[in-house]
């Protein structure tokens, strides 16, 4: 049977990614005891939130600290976000609750979902809970001859260790980066695991233009 605390986060409509009991080297605040890292996988958390919200106009962040919130409180947990500031390392804490490997997008990349998933916040309890560890499983790319994602970009955004955000960007706004705006990055796209994961062109719209639009704010 399913940890309570797991089984709560599924049925509001995240999925519980990993968890660990934290050490002084791990940064997490509040003092918490374990950590429960929530986050989504394929295009089911986005249909949620499309029938609650409007994704032409509110941001998927104020809805997920709304429900996340709500739910910290059911649980009697703390709970922190990857958009609050100052930044918290939750690709640093994916991988500390077995919850992926750093692929050579920078991405995380997870054995089952491949790159079609994402952190949506963390739950903070103040005592340790008894959930066996959770197993990250063999790096998938160490054993991926080709790398496709690494040819895939139209404009060489990935070399394998950097990523040139502005030139990601440049591409997307203009005529010629309308595949990768409609339907997606080209190099996640690329990529063969998890494939049955993969984000509904609605929802990847809706990524690619929260992140143009963020780039326009820098």
């Amino acid at each position: 049977m399913e940890h309570p605390v797991l089984a709560s986060i599924r049925r509001s409509g995240f999925m519980p990614m990993g968890w660990f009991e934290p050490s002084t080297d791990d940064r997490v605040p509040h003092d918490a005891k374990f950590v429960v890292l929530v986050g989504n996988a394929g295009p089911d958390m986005f249909r949620r939130f499309a029938r609650e919200r409007n994704p032409l106009t509110d941001a998927i962040d104020d809805w997920t600290r709304d429900i996340l919130e709500s739910l910290a409180v059911d649980l009697s947990a703390q709970v922190v976000f990857p958009f609050d500031r100052p930044a918290l390392p939750f690709l640093s804490w994916a991988r500390r609750a077995g919850a992926g490997h750093v692929s050579p997008l920078g991405l995380n990349i997870h054995s089952t979902y491949g790159l079609w998933h994402a952190y949506r916040a963390a739950l903070l309890f103040p005592v340790a809970f008894d959930i066996p560890p959770q197993s990250a499983g063999a790096h998938p790319c160490e054993t991926c001859p080709d790398k496709p994602c690494l040819t895939a970009c139209p404009v060489g955004a990935f070399d394998g260790t950097s990523y040139a955000v502005d030139t990601c960007a440049s591409h997307v706004e203009s005529p010629a980066g309308a595949d990768c705006l409609v339907n997606g990055c080209l190099a996640r796209r690329a990529c063969p695991v998890g494939q049955g994961f993969t984000y509904h062109p609605y929802q990847a719209q809706f990524f690619m233009r929260a992140f143009i639009e963020s780039r326009r704010g820098v």
